[in-house]
């Protein structure tokens, strides 16, 4: 019986020649340092991935195959005897969200015998990789460009809701839509004559003043109104004087 590869080279590609198609080995290295490091690219969600936190630079084998597949191998920090990690990668060319939404195809480990590795890989990786590839391929032709949330329509009214120091929520009566009328009174909100506003009352609780608001404006912007808050009178920035980087004479003084 030939002796069972020891080094992660001469199994990468014992492993390789095993695999179903053909597979071409390439070295490279996982540098957790670097921003484009290739542990970015393990797709595995599981003890794999846990595996390639690493605070050095570690010798990786890659493993590229037929249809974009692609393998990393290396060597399991911890195991028992002589093992490998291998897992599928990322594939390139595709966009975070055609990929983000996939189920991770996840990696294995294998002993250190080169048939039977490939058996387990071609058994529990290879088709859950090419189910995985399939989708993102799948997700690629149905949406090509990422669902970005798009703007609101500019209202064609709006509404500024003005905190009062006295604790009262409320708006000049010249200032506010005849369209907000029926809602803000269905909120809570009184119309005062005397001080020509739409008030709703400090008497309410914090509590219950936040369920008025909330409901105020839900159903105003419903409606197309846009509502904005602003307070009577904004607290003044509190400016800290700086402490002088030279003593001055005073304060020489004051020393002595």
């Amino acid at each position: 019986m030939p002796a069972l590869p020891t080094d992660l080279p001469a199994f990468a590609t014992a492993l390789a020649d095993r695999l179903p198609g053909t597979w071409a080995t390439s070295h490279a290295h996982i540098d957790n340092h670097d921003p484009s490091c290739l542990t970015n690219r393990v797709w595995d969600n599981g003890h794999v991935l846990s595996a390639t936190g690493f605070d050095r630079t570690v010798e990786v084998v890659l493993l590229n195959g037929q249809d974009s597949q692609q393998l990393v191998v290396f060597e399991r920090p911890v195991g028992r005897g002589n093992e490998f990690l291998v897992a599928p990668m990322e594939p390139t060319g595709f966009k975070i969200h055609q990929i983000s939404g996939v189920d991770e195809p996840n990696g294995i480990v294998v002993p250190g015998d080169p048939q039977r590795a490939a058996a387990d890989v071609a058994r529990r990786v290879l088709p859950r990789y090419q189910a995985a590839l399939e989708a993102v391929r799948h997700n690629a032709d149905i949406q090509p460009e990422p669902p970005h949330r798009k703007p609101a329509p500019e209202p064609a009214q709006n509404l500024t809701l003005i905190w009062y120091p006295d604790g009262v929520v409320g708006a000049p009566y010249k200032s506010v839509p005849q369209d907000a009328y029926d809602v803000l009174y269905s909120c809570s909100f009184q119309y005062r004559p005397h001080e020509a506003a739409f008030a709703l009352p400090a008497s309410y609780s914090r509590a219950e003043r936040a369920l008025f608001l909330h409901a105020a404006v839900r159903l105003l912007t419903a409606q197309g109104i846009g509502v904005n808050f602003r307070h009577a009178t904004p607290a003044a920035p509190t400016v800290t004087p700086a402490r002088p980087l030279i003593p001055t004479a005073a304060s020489a003084a004051q020393r002595r």
